[in-house]
């Protein structure tokens, strides 16, 4: 980028060194194993998730192709920031070039802001599912699930660009050690010698956007299940709604709760270390949980998942 190179001449910081997760040497090789095993898992469970549903006919259906996209989502943005991490605990300096944290940055908001989406397209998707099942297959027609898609994408794209292009026009003149593991927004403002206040306001505006509209939509979605649900009079139907709901629920909750915990807190309420932790919820945890979630508690992955093992070690 054009732009980026001319910040960056006109900054005296040319790089950064991330601080990392904590600066207790004691707990550094600990850390670094404890997260290279969550990245390990990270890794195996979507890309796992990803063959699996890739290779199963009966699982390409609306539902299975978010949540295709959701592993993929998880799996990039996961490898955007844990790998980088992990040098934090066995580096004396991480170093981060300038070019290469604001990369870092437009990465991992474009597809954290996708996952956001992604999840309200999931919501919709069981909403349409429970609540009217007989126009289900056209209303979720392949034209409609790729627009949706594109629509997701389309809203990180945006997302982070604006974060992006807001944050190359600072100037960094002082301090270059980034209180973070990874380069995020908050930390990086911190540093900044110029007014950060359309910045601030950016962020209080596209993270209300990109948090706002897809927990309305999940809720709205939601209540009408809800309400559809308290409708059925068999309670073995009642039992199998709310199945297919539960694993959903579980990720919208981790996701979201820790995002909106970190940004829309004013920073002078949220102190740094307290927001590297909740951070850690939605770029390491969530991304590590959401397979398992998904797999251990949905009957039809878990029945792929032995035929497809069972194929493996029958050929």
């Amino acid at each position: 980028m054009p732009e980026m190179r001319s910040v960056a001449e006109n900054s005296s910081v040319t790089e950064f060194i991330l601080a990392g997760l904590t600066g207790q040497p004691e707990l550094q090789i600990p850390l670094f194993f404890l997260f290279l095993g969550f990245y390990v898992v990270t890794v195996v469970g979507n890309l796992g998730l990803i063959t699996l549903i890739g290779l199963n006919s009966h699982l390409h259906t609306p539902m299975y192709f978010f949540l295709y996209n959701l592993s993929f989502i998880d799996f990039c943005y996961s490898t955007v920031i844990t790998p980088k991490m992990l040098m934090s605990f066995v580096s004396k300096k991480n170093i981060i070039s300038y070019a290469g944290c604001m990369t870092q940055l437009f990465f991992f908001l474009f597809f954290v802001i996708s996952e956001s989406f992604i999840l309200s397209a999931m919501a919709y998707d069981r909403y349409v599912a429970i609540c009217n099942p007989l126009v289900y297959m056209a209303t979720m027609s392949p034209q409609i699930c790729l627009l949706l898609l594109l629509g997701v994408y389309v809203m990180g794209f945006v997302g982070a660009m604006a974060h992006t292009a807001c944050m190359v026009r600072l100037t960094f003149c002082a301090s270059n050690l980034v209180d973070h593991y990874m380069c995020d927004i908050l930390p990086l403002l911190e540093l900044s010698c110029t007014s950060t206040h359309v910045n601030e306001l950016v962020v209080f505006i596209v993270v209300g956007i990109d948090i706002g509209v897809p927990t309305v939509t999940i809720f709205i979605s939601y209540a009408l299940i809800l309400s559809s649900i308290l409708h059925i009079r068999s309670t073995e139907g009642r039992s199998k709604a709310f199945s297919t709901c539960s694993s959903h629920i579980i990720a919208v909750s981790l996701f979201f709760g820790s995002g909106a915990y970190m940004y829309l807190k004013p920073s002078s309420l949220l102190p740094m270390n307290q927001g590297k932790v909740s951070s850690l919820f939605y770029t390491i945890v969530v991304p590590m949980l959401n397979p398992l979630i998904y797999s251990l508690r949905n009957k039809d992955v878990k029945s792929a998942l032995k035929k497809t093992l069972s194929k493996v070690l029958f050929s």
